[in-house]
């Protein structure tokens, strides 16, 4: 759903740049409420994750594919706020190295693809959290539902921008009408998705899943007629526990790796939902030439002068995955930096 340049016109593209800009803002200083020692290399892997798998377009319908968009994927894994920002590092990898989504309109993209599907996802899924039975499987299935959601509510977003400022003439219900029909079985495909990721993570390390956090029960024993809580269980040893997250990161770096670098050739060659309502309906006539078209050597997923089609995309998705990952750690261990100098003692107030 990545949106190009000249769909929307430049006063709507500016405003949803101030839009973008201000909830990155706002995600940024959330973060730091998110985000800890583990949490914060996790961040930085989902977004690579997403980048990784965003390049397997799987088809949905005759002639179409669609791709995970990533939102509720992250806002399950490592926070709404922190989510917001692992898919904004993706797009703006993106739109940067790969001529994916246009430059204008990155603030589209990442109001788009970053807030709205974040906000839904996570608005639904800590809604069904509150009336499921608290267990695991409540949390795979609420993230099903959540990603199943927030694709189509994503096409409603685009739609609405169009409304205002798309740049050609066509009737907001056809644009309406397709963008949703086609974004409902695109959902199915990021809710198994989702769920698969969050089910595989919640099996191992629940503590890592920022949505699974407080949703456990204290186990209650019977005494003398009377309910009363076990003891806790005493924490695991901390040499285990930073042995188990840096097999869960080694893990999901390789799993990105291979996806990105091998898995990708075989993705769906189809036109995206966007792309296929944009030829269908006519929403493209006035697309502009991506600005590092020409001089990004990773431009259209491929690395330049490598004749190899294989080995091209495949050297394209390593490199992707690599930089969004350093990118995107850099940025969660800048604003983890942040909160601990927030909240350390010579950064009270006198008195205090």
């Amino acid at each position: 759903m990545h949106v190009p340049d000249g769909f929307i016109d430049a006063p709507v593209s500016a405003v949803a740049g101030v839009v973008a800009a201000g909830a990155v803002a706002v995600s940024l200083r959330g973060a730091r409420r998110e985000l800890d020692e583990r949490t914060a290399p996790l961040a930085g892997l989902v977004a690579a994750f997403i980048f990784a798998v965003q390049m397997l377009n799987f088809p949905v319908a005759a002639g179409t594919s669609g791709h995970l968009l990533g939102g509720a994927l992250a806002a399950i894994l490592v926070g709404p706020y922190t989510g917001v920002l692992c898919v904004s590092v993706v797009l703006l990898m993106q739109g940067i190295l790969f001529a994916d989504g246009g430059l204008t309109a990155l603030g589209v993209n990442i109001t788009d693809m970053a807030i709205v599907t974040t906000v839904v996802a996570y608005a639904v899924f800590r809604v069904l959290v509150k009336v499921l039975p608290r267990t695991r499987r409540s949390v795979t299935v609420a993230s099903f539902a959540a990603a199943l959601v927030s694709v189509p509510a994503a096409a409603v977003a685009f739609t609405l921008i169009y409304a205002v400022g798309g740049t050609t003439d066509v009737a907001i219900s056809k644009v309406a009408t397709a963008m949703v029909g086609v974004h409902v079985l695109i959902g199915i495909g990021e809710a198994v998705i989702t769920a698969l990721t969050v089910g595989a993570v919640i099996a191992v390390r629940p503590d890592l899943v920022y949505g699974a956090r407080g949703l456990g029960q204290p186990l209650k024993l019977r005494v003398g007629g009377e309910l009363v809580d076990t003891p806790a269980a005493p924490a695991a040893a901390p040499a285990a526990a930073r042995s188990s997250h840096r097999t869960v990161w080694i893990t999901g770096l390789v799993t990105s790796l291979v996806l990105a670098g091998f898995v990708s050739f075989y993705a769906s060659a189809s036109p995206d939902g966007l792309e296929k309502v944009a030829q269908d309906k006519g929403i493209d006539a006035k697309t502009e030439k991506h600005a590092t078209e020409d001089s990004s050597p990773l431009a259209g997923y491929g690395v330049k002068d490598v004749a190899d089609a294989r080995v091209s995309g495949g050297l394209a998705g390593v490199i992707g995955v690599g930089v969004t990952i350093v990118a995107g750690t850099g940025v969660f261990w800048a604003v983890r930096r942040r909160r601990s100098a927030d909240t350390s003692p010579t950064s009270l107030p006198e008195g205090v």
